[in-house]
């Protein structure tokens, strides 16, 4: 049985509703860490069925760097004005600038990723693995798992979270169209460097 406290506890820490809270705790036996995982895949869940609906409004958040020489801008979008205007939306969207300042992803989502780069990368991995010495159809195999892994590090939703890296930026927006009740999503990014 979940106590009090621990609701409390949960609810500040996911920013989920009380009840909610209360049956992750129940269906996780009191063990918080489970509990988070299973509000988090709820979250998800929620954010897959209001990913359908249209985020027509939206911000452009701007993030410089402390040493002035590399910043980002962000087009961060959401279904109503009224949310474009809320405070912890527009705290996701700095943070999201700040991700992308600091780990600089190539594209929004993995599809993004440009064939010509993708297939570039794979000719200085072929030319690597040739060089080692493995054999060509051992070759095409280890390409494959690199060049998804390529695509998961260089896509901003697939990335770990620069200020949590246990969840992705997509994770991070999941939560927040959870928290929020509206789809959420990035609409582009600009990164600027010296």
């Amino acid at each position: 049985m979940s106590s009090m406290e621990q609701i409390k506890v949960l609810r500040e820490k996911t920013g989920a509703g009380v009840v909610d809270v209360k049956k992750a705790l129940d269906e996780a036996g009191g063990d918080e860490t489970k509990a988070v995982e299973i509000l988090r895949k709820r979250g998800q869940d929620r954010a897959l069925k209001k990913s359908g609906r249209e985020a027509s409004e939206g911000i452009v958040v701007a993030y410089v760097h402390s040493n002035n020489r590399v910043g980002a801008l962000v087009k961060l979008l959401c279904e109503t004005d009224f949310v474009a205007r809320n405070e912890e939306f527009c705290e996701l969207g700095r943070d999201i600038a700040m991700h992308i300042v600091a780990l600089s992803p190539q594209c929004v989502k993995q599809g993004d990723i440009s064939k010509e780069l993708l297939e570039k990368e794979r000719e200085i991995w072929r030319t690597q693995l040739a060089s080692e010495g493995k054999a060509s159809e051992m070759i095409d195999k280890i390409l494959i798992g690199k060049a998804e892994k390529f695509c998961r590090e260089n896509s901003l939703l697939t990335q770990a979270f620069v200020k949590d890296p246990n969840k992705t930026v997509g994770d991070l927006i999941a939560e927040k169209i959870h928290k929020i009740g509206e789809n959420i999503q990035v609409g582009n990014f600009m990164r600027y460097e010296m």
